[in-house]
């Protein structure tokens, strides 16, 4: 891999980040307004029960999301000190040592294998 193409990555999982960090906070802000207008609510009942479900399920949905996003939030952050302590073996498929193809790596800049398919 160049230096060129180690900047690019380096770049890449940057704005990888940045994109992860602002959704997590779009949900904390979410959760957070959603808590406070329920706090000035006089009744505990909505005005139908399909609507509690649906809150409840968009709850859950929001809470699943936000887990999926810091776990790769956690990848990008591994990604990122990889490529800062040892940038010569960055890019390198963790099971077979062999080099991750750019494409794939310019997708997925976090990835540790060339594919997702497991090892046998």
């Amino acid at each position: 891999m160049t230096e060129e193409q180690r900047k690019h990555l380096e770049k890449r999982l940057l704005e990888e980040r940045a994109r992860v960090v602002g959704s997590l906070d779009q949900y904390r802000t979410r959760k957070r307004v959603t808590s406070s207008d329920e706090a000035g609510d006089v009744s505990h009942y909505p005005f139908h029960l399909a609507d509690e479900g649906t809150d409840t399920m968009d709850s859950e949905l929001d809470a699943s999301e936000a887990a999926r996003e810091t776990r790769e939030l956690g990848e990008i952050d591994d990604a990122l000190r990889r490529l800062y302590q040892d940038p010569k073996h960055f890019g390198r498929d963790e099971r077979t040592g062999e080099a991750i193809p750019f494409e794939r790596l310019d997708i997925i800049p976090w990835a540790r294998t060339s594919t997702d398919i497991p090892a046998r």
